[in-house]
């Protein structure tokens, strides 16, 4: 329970102005959780609206108690235009309670970040957002365009043959039953995608490191690719195997977006400072350290 009284500078203010300028742990969408819960009081009343104040009103906020799984976002660079943050497990990067929701809340000044791209729910490591219209729009352009290089790290069963490959497929996305198909010719409601390994490390147990590029941004096009051509990401539920998951005693995906590289080819504006940089998730040698399998 936190408790606030209107001072005479938000006398005739909405509710919403006091309470997000002086608790600056609650973010817009939580102010408008509480105020649908009616776990806002004002002067004794629970209120479900953001009502006018007026000096020395009582304002009482009943606040959820924090999960002890509610981290603080690691931000891995900033500047004024873009922001690239360390997604965890288990969280979208839109939607409710996803990332973008929790970075917003985290500090008042990036209420109106955006993010440039996703990554799947279970899918670790790093996603750019943008801090500005401008600079949204220049990066999903870039993004559109393939100029940024996007790198993975796949633990998966099987070591490939080659060394490094470029493959392409076609995926189909079946959005009722939430998955995705891949075939080698083109059929009727597939769409190309591009797909390039490397092998970083053969390991015991036929399992093998990659680092994964995509050319194509599809819907779970690493995982469902790599599972086709034999090769399934450890820990995925939906395109790997049950017997090898369990094998390893693994239920998330072991699969990591963990560099990127700026490759501008066309005017780049206010991110023209961004080429030929790479960001790379830190410490990422730590990932695949205890995986022994």
């Amino acid at each position: 329970m936190e408790k606030l009284i209107v001072d005479k500078k938000y006398d005739n203010k909405k509710l919403s102005k006091i309470v997000l300028d002086e608790k600056k742990e609650i973010h817009y969408p939580l102010f408008c959780k509480l105020l649908r819960k009616k776990d806002i009081k004002v002067n004794g009343k629970r209120v479900n609206k953001d009502i006018i104040v007026y000096d020395n009103d009582e304002i009482i906020l009943y606040l959820p108690e924090q999960k002890k799984e509610d981290k603080v976002i690691q931000i891995i660079y900033e500047d004024n235009n873009i922001l690239v943050v360390n997604k965890e497990a288990g969280m979208e990067v839109t939607g409710q309670n996803s990332l973008t929701e929790k970075l917003r809340g985290q500090c008042k000044e990036r209420e109106k970040i955006n993010p440039c791209h996703r990554i799947d729910r279970n899918t670790m490591g790093l996603v750019v957002f943008a801090k500005s219209e401008k600079a949204l729009q220049i990066m999903l352009e870039k993004f559109k365009n393939h100029e940024i290089e996007k790198h993975y790290l796949a633990f998966v069963y099987g070591i490939p043959n080659q060394k490094s490959k470029r493959i392409k497929s076609y995926l189909f996305k079946d959005n009722k039953k939430a998955r995705v198909y891949i075939k080698d010719e083109f059929e009727k409601g597939y769409q190309p995608i591009i797909t390039s390994y490397t092998v970083l490390e053969k390991r015991r147990n036929n399992t093998a490191l990659l680092d994964v590029e995509i050319e194509t941004g599809r819907t779970h096009q690493i995982r469902a690719h790599l599972a086709y051509l034999g090769y399934p990401i450890i820990g995925d539920g939906k395109y790997g195997k049950n017997e090898i998951n369990r094998k390893f005693k693994q239920n998330t995906q072991l699969l990591w977006a963990y560099k990127l590289k700026f490759n501008f080819q066309k005017n780049s504006d206010i991110l023209t400072y961004l080429d030929s940089k790479e960001i790379i998730l830190p410490d990422w040698q730590n990932l695949i350290k205890g995986r022994e399998f």
